[in-house]
């Protein structure tokens, strides 16, 4: 509920500060007395977009504040949450400035904000509906909303639904955009993965071949080396003469004593070396000897992991790695049929269970658009309008979030006109009362926001009028509604009274705006009904009125 606002230099005001109450509030004055501006600096502080220049001329900056209640509960207080700004014991502050040059700053709670947190505020606080409004009712976008809110249905079982299936749909697509890339490389992987198996290379084959490879290709110089080096140290060679003195020596030690001893020791160890060397000669020399077949089967070997290589682009030594990434995307192809008939069923079961939710919310939508325009009907009569008839379409649109309906709220002013759009369709004064029934009718138990009514009785008069009056004050009934008004039926009905004025002193032009006694009130309604001359008849009507009232 508005609790307060204050308004410092902005357009005509000067310094202006209201006190609002529960109830039916009124404002009232004459054509450009400066009710607009009074919501205009409330839509300011609000965050709304409106006229540019605001400032009042002369000062350096516009100021408004804005004070609300905020009980336990309000929804307000989720927005608060949300932005991590402290709730207020039971109030809530609004505060903005407009400098001259354009600039904006606001705070809410003494915390600065953006006007993106004013306006999520705005739509908890309060709604302004007037002819030109395509804020609220006259927002198709909002329709279905508003046709959830009067039916009390609830979209969370339509959205978990929803959100369900999308998770399921794009589990399918990613399944089926890798199979399906996977398909087109199937034949490289099979015949990748069977050269593998054919050529089967050891680990450090390579390396092992290529050794041989130099091996063998330097074989004949190595042998010729070998061979003669065999014969140096052969029988022919150094081990004949070595054998030549060990027989000298043997016979000569009879007679030397021990002299000989150590000679024919060391003598005997050499043999042994000499043996030993000779042996792993004679295995070089038979290693060297080979079948010139056995070289070119091993450049061949050699050469095809060299190419299996390079054709990959990996080392030879990696060779039987990638060979196993291939055998595992391969086989990750040949499984993905039974995934993929997983995550197909999966689909199907949530595509089930989102028709089903989305189905039982569209027929619950049809039962309560039924229901509104029953009640629409019986509201629309005492305005005056028992012949134009409002219907609300419910018509099927592309699945979402929100289900697969769309809904719009259309009337025709008389039987057998077309009918369309509340905007498009209704005049000035026929809209009013459409706009002011649809949100009798919308509104049920909720008074948790402030409802603003900006001559929306303008067209209608004498009896209808009253009706008008009477059904913003029902609205206002446990809650709290402002009005601006021409009427004097609808003012009379009032629960507080508010009277706007201009004023020019010295060539300056200000707005001031009153709360009006009892008192007061009669001439302000005698005023509305008789023009500027007022008389007693005029006045002695604006007081039946009240009494009416009253």
């Amino acid at each position: 509920m508005l609790r307060s606002l204050d308004i410092r230099d902005m357009l005509i005001i000067d310094s202006l500060s209201l006190e609002f109450r529960e109830g039916l509030n009124v404002l009232t004055g004459e054509t450009g007395a400066g009710k607009s501006i009074l919501l205009d600096s409330l839509g300011f502080v609000l965050g709304w977009r409106g006229r540019a220049e605001l400032v009042r001329q002369g000062a350096k900056q516009g100021e408004v504040s804005a004070s609300f209640d905020l009980p336990l509960g309000h929804p307000a207080r989720d927005v608060l949450a949300n932005y991590e700004i402290e709730a207020e014991d039971g109030e809530l502050l609004l505060r903005r400035v407009n400098t001259r040059d354009g600039r904006k700053t606001a705070w809410v709670n003494g915390t600065r904000v953006t006007g993106e947190v004013l306006r999520a505020l705005s739509d908890c606080l309060l709604e302004l509906h007037g002819q030109h409004d395509d804020r609220g009712l006259l927002d198709m976008r909002g329709h279905r909303r508003l046709l959830d809110a009067f039916g009390g249905l609830h979209t969370d079982e339509v959205r978990t639904a929803w959100a369900r299936l999308s998770e399921a749909r794009r589990a399918l697509d990613e399944a089926m955009a890798t199979a399906e890339a996977a398909r087109a490389e199937e034949d490289f992987l099979r015949h990748a993965v069977d050269e593998f198996d054919k050529l089967a290379p050891a680990p450090g084959e390579e390396t092992e071949l290529d050794s041989r490879r130099r091996l063998m290709q330097a074989s004949e110089k190595i042998r010729a080396d070998v061979a003669k080096a065999l014969e140096a140290i052969g029988p022919q060679g150094a081990e004949g003469q070595m054998l030549d003195a060990t027989r000298w020596l043997d016979g000569a030690a009879g007679d030397a004593g021990d002299a000989l001893t150590g000679a024919l020791d060391a003598l005997g160890r050499a043999m042994n070396e000499l043996g030993e060397a000779q042996a792993g000669v004679e295995s070089c020399l038979d290693a060297l000897t080979f079948d010139p077949r056995m070289l070119e089967d091993t450049e061949e070997r050699l050469f095809a992991i060299r190419a299996m290589a390079r054709k990959h682009g990996v080392l030879p030594d990696d060779l039987i790695d990638f060979a196993e990434d291939l055998r595992r995307r391969l086989a990750l192809i040949d499984a993905s049929g039974d995934g993929m008939a997983a995550l197909q069923h999966a689909m199907t079961e949530a595509q089930a269970a989102y028709d089903a939710a989305a189905g039982a919310l569209s027929f619950q939508r049809q039962a309560a658009a039924s229901r509104l325009d029953a009640a629409m009907s019986v509201e629309l009569a005492p305005l005056k309008m028992d012949r134009a008839t409002f219907t609300t379409r419910v018509t099927p649109v592309s699945p979402g979030p929100e289900g697969v309906d769309e809904v719009a709220f259309e009337v025709a002013t008389n039987p057998g006109a077309p009918s369309g759009p509340l905007n498009k369709i209704a005049s000035g004064g026929e809209l009013s009362r459409f706009l002011l029934a649809l949100k009798v009718c919308l509104t049920g138990g909720d008074r948790s926001l402030t409802l603003i009514f900006d001559e929306i009785d303008r067209g209608v008069g004498g009896a209808t009028a009253d009706a008008v009056g009477r059904r913003l004050k029902g609205l206002a009934a446990g809650g709290q509604v402002l009005v601006v008004t021409h009427s004097p039926q609808v003012a009379a009905l009032g629960a507080h009274h508010w009277r706007v004025e201009k004023r020019v002193a010295d060539d300056v032009t200000t707005s001031t705006v009153t709360q009006l006694a009892d008192t007061d009130r009669v001439d302000e309604i005698a005023r509305m009904l008789a023009g500027d001359t007022v008389t007693e008849a005029a006045r002695g009507a604006a007081q039946a009125l009240l009494d009416a009232a009253a």
